[in-house]
């Protein structure tokens, strides 16, 4: 089984891509930024949060992602040791969304799925999230595989897809990061050999949500 989210380009890239940044720290340091931004994208177009992404959502282009970008610097900011835990980016966003829907209900719950977990249980965590037409995103801090995984360590990016093959029992992720869509082994990402692990955020839109925070698709 093969799922893959409806998802948007910006001039024909997969997404946002954080290469484009003009600003020196966020062009090295801006992935979390960076995933917010496609996040809010995302379900500002697909799942009727309209509010968070404050340029047209239907003429996307490079120029207004990277202003975007600026304005959510200041919420998920680039620091010495990066946004390294899952606790950093659910606290950074959860201010730009309050910041955004003031004394609103805000619409979107964030869950944190810890590394720790096993893989086959991640696999359950995302194909949950994906069948609900969610994006994930993922923190991967170190790998043993370092040239397979080099874009990816110490980075924050998007989960967008996955494949189910009952048939050699393997699980397939679809990452979106850098303008790109790769797919990777699920297992062979997930166990990276360290003690120290990333994770993974679960986004939801509680019942009600969309009409409490004033919203609409």
């Amino acid at each position: 089984m093969k799922k893959e989210l409806s998802y948007f380009s910006i001039e024909g890239a997969f997404g946002g891509n954080q290469d484009w940044f003009t600003n020196v720290v966020m062009h090295f340091g801006g992935c979390a930024a960076a995933t917010a931004c496609d996040s809010s994208i995302y379900l500002a177009r697909e799942k009727g949060l309209t509010r968070l992404y404050p340029f047209d959502r239907n003429a996307l282009n490079k120029k207004d992602y990277i202003a975007f970008s600026q304005k959510m610097k200041p919420f998920l900011r680039p620091r010495v040791h990066g946004v390294c835990r899952l606790w950093m980016y659910t606290e950074g966003f959860g201010n730009y969304l309050k910041e955004v829907y003031q004394e609103e209900k805000i619409p979107l719950k964030m869950e944190e799925f810890s590394g720790d977990h096993t893989w086959q249980e991640a696999a359950e965590f995302i194909r949950e999230k994906i069948d609900r037409g969610f994006p994930i995103p993922c923190l991967l801090l170190e790998h043993q595989n370092r040239k397979k995984f080099e874009d990816f360590i110490w980075h924050w990016f998007l989960l967008t897809g996955y494949e189910s093959r009952e048939e050699d029992g393997q699980f397939l992720v679809q990452t979106g990061t850098y303008g790109e869509a790769l797919w990777f082994s699920l297992e062979e990402m997930w166990n990276t050999g360290f003690e120290e692990k990333g994770g993974l955020i679960g986004y939801e839109i509680p019942p009600q949500g969309l009409r409490m925070a004033g919203d609409s698709v």
